[in-house]
């Protein structure tokens, strides 16, 4: 969301501590999440991607150093604050030493805790694009973590099947960084002949091989101080493997048959359907190279692993297509996005994508139905549903499809539930009760 505030976890075993501070960090206007153990904590970071971590030293399965200490193991772990007894303030103040970014002693002012909250949110990096890979928890936390590498000249590896949106997310990455304005050259290992790979990569000096009549600037030259990036790395011959390295670690290489060095200025960014640690047990990569282009390793999830992102996508991409096609198509049917959420998607986000393109391009009605996203479906499959939908029809169902998407988002707390879905505590309650959804893990 475009103006988000921020987000918070409270770590706390105690039941009354741990929701008070909630509410009252919701009161403030910031996203709070409550977590009563270490292990729900370490477990639930990675999706939550929290801006803060208020953590108490001591919980009942593990203390609140051993959370800070797990979380690290992990790549660009969120700033912690430590809430200590007068007895533990040594260890706070090792704690601090080690990274984390401050401590309270109990009591203390909610005051001064709201205080330094505001100063780390204060320098956070803030972009309107907020949302732009999906609405999931996994995609948003991918997202926060492009946020925060992209400033930085790691190389990054994406891994994922394929049609996940590997790609979508280098081109995020790229347009965020202090180098959006440089070129973004996309490469696939897999789709160029083995013996001209080499030199669509580094280029080639005339005469450097039959048929190479002149100069050729090669996709790394040409990227400039932007992103080059490799698509199925994984395809890359052994031999070019061992030319790549090289120019990693020199940060220079040359064309085919040239003489003089040329800087690479470009930021390596790589991606993969394979399993590469798979692919060095047998031979095919080399490790050292695996090494380096993987400094971070981010892995997209596929389609049917983050439903919530389905309807986003549906209706993302049925604007840009009926913005093209300038169709007189009104939506999507609650009847087709219901089928859709139940699909596979085994080719993921490029499927969803193809499917969509197809549907607005030959649907003949006001609405897409789900014979027109999935036309090899047979008819009779849709046989017993009532064709005839109303428009309150579309929304009730749309509205509470978000209610329950949110209700799981935010572990079901009624009152940040109602915030994101920007209406009062009452009137959830009132849509969940005319909606039947089951308040069993609604939390006030």
């Amino acid at each position: 969301m475009p103006n988000e505030p921020g987000c918070v976890a409270v770590v706390d075993d105690d039941p009354i501590m741990g929701e008070s501070l909630q509410r009252a960090l919701e009161l403030e206007g910031w996203r709070a999440v409550w977590w009563q153990t270490g292990r729900n904590a370490v477990d639930g970071m990675p999706e939550l991607c929290p801006d803060v971590v208020l953590c108490d030293i001591r919980l009942p399965d593990m203390n609140g150093e051993e959370v800070f200490r797990a979380t690290n193991a992990r790549s660009l772990a969120p700033p912690f604050i430590f809430m200590t007894a007068f007895g533990q303030i040594d260890q706070a103040v090792a704690l601090v030493r080690a990274g984390a970014q401050d401590y309270l002693t109990k009591p203390f002012e909610l005051a001064s805790l709201f205080h330094k909250v505001r100063e780390i949110l204060s320098l956070r990096v803030r972009d309107p694009a907020h949302g732009a890979l999906g609405v999931s928890p996994s995609m948003r936390g991918i997202e926060a973590l492009l946020r925060r590498l992209a400033s930085r000249s790691l190389p990054i590896l994406f891994t994922g099947e394929t049609g996940t949106g590997k790609e979508v997310c280098a081109r995020f990455l790229h347009s965020i960084s202090p180098a959006a304005t440089e070129p973004f050259m996309a490469v696939n290992c897999a789709a160029i002949p083995s013996d001209l790979l080499e030199s669509e990569v580094f280029g080639h000096e005339r005469g450097a091989f039959s048929g190479a009549h002149q100069r050729h600037l090669g996709y790394a030259e040409r990227a400039r101080g932007g992103v080059l990036f490799l698509d199925e790395i994984a395809a890359m011959p052994l031999a070019l493997q061992a030319k790549l390295l090289r120019v990693l670690e020199e940060r220079s290489f040359h064309r085919v048959g040239g003489e003089s060095p040329i800087s690479l200025k470009a930021r390596i960014v790589c991606a993969t359907s394979e399993r590469l640690d798979e692919q060095t047990r047998r031979g095919a990569f080399r490790e050292d190279l695996l090494y380096r282009i993987n400094a971070v390793t981010i892995e997209v999830p596929p389609l049917r692993d983050r439903p919530e992102d389905i309807s986003w996508l549906l209706s993302r991409y049925f604007s840009l297509f009926t913005e093209q096609a300038e169709t007189g198509l009104r939506g999507l049917s609650s009847m087709a996005e219901d089928v859709a959420l139940s699909h596979p998607w085994r080719g993921n986000v490029r499927e969803l994508r193809n499917r969509v393109e197809r549907a607005v391009t030959l649907s003949t009605g006001p609405w897409i139905m789900p014979a027109d996203i999935f036309p090899e479906v047979r008819s009779g499959m849709f046989d017993t549903v009532d064709p005839m939908v109303s428009l309150a029809a579309v929304r009730d169902s749309a509205e509470k499809r978000q209610i329950e998407r949110v209700l799981r988002e935010t572990a079901g707390h009624i009152g940040v539930a109602a915030k994101r879905l920007e209406i009062s505590r009452t009137t959830l309650w009132e849509k969940m009760r005319r909606y039947g959804i089951e308040p069993d893990r609604a939390v006030e």
